[in-house]
């Protein structure tokens, strides 16, 4: 890619994750055009669908999680390091509104931009919750689906209004309920810390 390309990749990228932040991901891909001061037909010559903006926006995010997973694999115990990874996932996934809906969607269709990063993801998660629970510190009932399936939940929770002073208490909730009694005395102190959530 051209200096002067890259150049104008990087700001409408930019320019979408604020636009993102404040609207959510069905802001108007118009509307982000307008903001980076380009033409429609710019924005779409170099991101030609809304999940291929979203997957250009989310991937640097999706590698940050999936590599810290593979840290926390070697350098903290299996509970400690399912809870942190947990607890990151959710805190990232609350960023951009409406997220968690297009992650879930993504991961069944193996058509979409964002398939291959949220697959990669949830590979990432399983690793750390088969970890725990052959050292006898996570439920042996649940998979990684399942905990795919709870960091949207939780990160929706973070997107409520009305709920999202809930959200700290109910994260410890689902991390004791992961944990088993061993796992939970171990990673108390890791999951009583606060998730962020968007102002």
């Amino acid at each position: 890619m051209r200096a002067d390309a890259r150049k104008n990749h990087d700001h409408l990228l930019v320019v979408a994750g604020a636009a993102i932040t404040e609207q959510g991901v069905d802001v108007s891909l118009r509307d982000i055009a307008r903001r980076a001061d380009v033409g429609l037909a710019t924005l779409l010559r170099h991101f030609p669908t809304r999940e291929a903006l979203l997957d250009a926006l989310l991937r640097t995010s999706f590698d940050e999680l999936t590599a810290k997973a593979g840290e926390l694999e070697t350098s903290s115990s299996p509970e400690d390091a399912l809870v942190s990874w947990l607890r990151d996932c959710v805190a990232w996934t609350t960023e951009y509104q409406g997220v968690t809906e297009l992650m879930a969607a993504a991961i069944e269709d193996t058509e979409s931009a964002l398939h291959a990063s949220c697959v990669t993801l949830r590979a990432a998660g399983t690793r750390l919750l088969i970890r725990a629970q052959a050292a006898g510190k996570a439920r042996s009932d649940i998979d990684g689906t399942d905990l795919f399936a709870l960091v949207a939940a939780l990160a929706w929770l973070g997107d409520q209004p009305a709920l999202a002073p809930r959200a700290d208490r109910l994260f410890e909730v689902v991390a004791s309920a992961i944990l088993t009694s061993a796992g939970c005395s171990d990673a108390e102190g890791e999951h009583r810390r606060p998730t962020r959530t968007r102002g």
